[in-house]
């Protein structure tokens, strides 16, 4: 038996303070993405990892009544009605209503329900923080309902609630690898078909993530437009998506594309460094596995253009600190955090060198997280949280 983690130990007691004891608790895992940014939406491939750091979700059936009541440790209290056909999309519990809606649109009536939540998943670090909580409360509202939990469909039942109940026109690799994950690995997946593979980090190394402490503002809309400008891409080429197209294709688009060709030109190249790098594991080869995120970070920059001021310099920072095999960006962009992958007898000075480094390039401190590849989403058993 073992301990219950630090958010299951928070979510349970927030739990027990309103209602008492919880009847199911669940958890969900962040994500960091190695390679395959921005690919997901265009049916391409990507490569992520679930990270050590959970969201917890404590829940139990309310007493009576149609209104279910829930509590973050974040960002307070909120009430759902379940008549209500819509919610505030600017409100945190937006994305708690978006899975009881659908789930119950799909037949799975919960009734209502109490629920506590609480999480180490940093927020609107570009580490899933919303994936992880729609993956955490749709695992424990399946179980409350007595319904079999289908990793995959379920992922799909959270991208619809960011797309349709959220409007963040977002992939599936978010909730797919916080559901699916296998511990130790981390996953190359097919979008089109949702194939999940898992891929072991090259012997010796660790995988570092490196939070700048910015965070993404009002982004959404630049979200938006380069999924659009990949979808004129796709309709000029007269492919389904950016995945079936080829580079020398993509270099045919028109000068009044040009804004289009660069997109393509990351996504479609993406998509080959991705599989690249799937191989590299496979072979256990660090260096090209590396050299692979290098450049996919300067493609972000240059040609899909999410990177920023602080994802490159703590991205250039990394590149020149000891024992560095590759770094890039990781997640939407713009802000928020950096992955590299590191050996893993240089982790320490690798992450003083950053810290050091950062600071006096921008006054800011950079938080750096070694992390193993975690499991995906799972119930965590009653004996197990009672030990805490």
């Amino acid at each position: 038996m073992t301990n219950p983690t630090p958010a299951a130990q928070r979510a349970i007691a927030l739990h027990r303070e309103s209602w008492g004891e919880p009847a199911v608790v669940s958890r969900a895992p962040g994500r960091v993405n190695l390679i395959g940014e921005h690919t997901d939406y265009n049916d391409g491939y990507v490569l992520p990892m679930a990270i050590e750091f959970d969201t917890v979700v404590a829940l139990s059936p309310a007493r009576s009544g149609r209104r279910s009541t829930v509590i973050s440790e974040i960002f307070g209290k909120a009430t759902l009605d379940s008549k209500r056909e819509s919610i505030d999309t600017t409100h945190w519990a937006s994305y708690v209503f978006g899975v009881s809606h659908l789930l119950d649109g799909h037949g799975i009536s919960t009734g209502s329900w109490n629920c506590s939540i609480a999480t180490d998943v940093p927020i609107g670090a570009s580490l899933s923080s919303s994936a992880a909580l729609e993956i955490a409360l749709a695992r424990a509202l399946l179980r409350l309902a007595g319904e079999s939990w289908e990793p995959a469909e379920t992922a799909q039942l959270c991208q619809r609630v960011e797309n349709e109940v959220v409007g963040m026109p977002c992939g599936i690799m978010d909730p797919l690898i916080s559901a699916c994950a296998i511990a130790d690995h981390a996953s190359l997946i097919d979008c089109r078909l949702l194939d999940v593979r898992p891929r072991r980090l090259p012997d010796g190394t660790v995988m570092a993530i490196l939070d700048t402490t910015t965070r993404r503002e009002l982004v959404d809309s630049a979200y938006a437009d380069r999924r659009s400008a990949c979808a004129r891409a796709a309709n000029w080429l007269e492919v389904s998506a950016l995945r079936d197209a080829q580079l020398d294709e993509i270099e045919r688009l028109p000068e009044e594309l040009a804004t289009e060709r660069r997109r393509a030109r990351h996504v479609v190249a993406e998509n080959e460094r991705t599989l690249e790098a799937a191989q590299a594991m496979e072979e256990n080869d660090a260096e090209v596995l590396g050299s692979l995120m290098n450049a996919s970070h300067v493609s972000l920059r240059d040609d899909y253009e999410v990177s920023g001021p602080a994802l490159d310099a703590i991205v250039e920072i990394a590149q020149a600190s000891p024992g560095c095999i590759g770094a890039r960006m990781t997640g939407g962009g713009f802000a928020g955090c950096a992955v590299a992958l590191v050996t893993a007898d240089a982790a320490g000075a690798f992450t003083n060198a950053v810290q050091e480094s950062y600071r006096a390039t921008s006054g800011l401190d950079a938080s750096v997280w070694l992390s193993r590849p975690a499991a995906g989403a799972s119930i965590i058993d009653r004996a197990e949280w009672h030990a805490g």
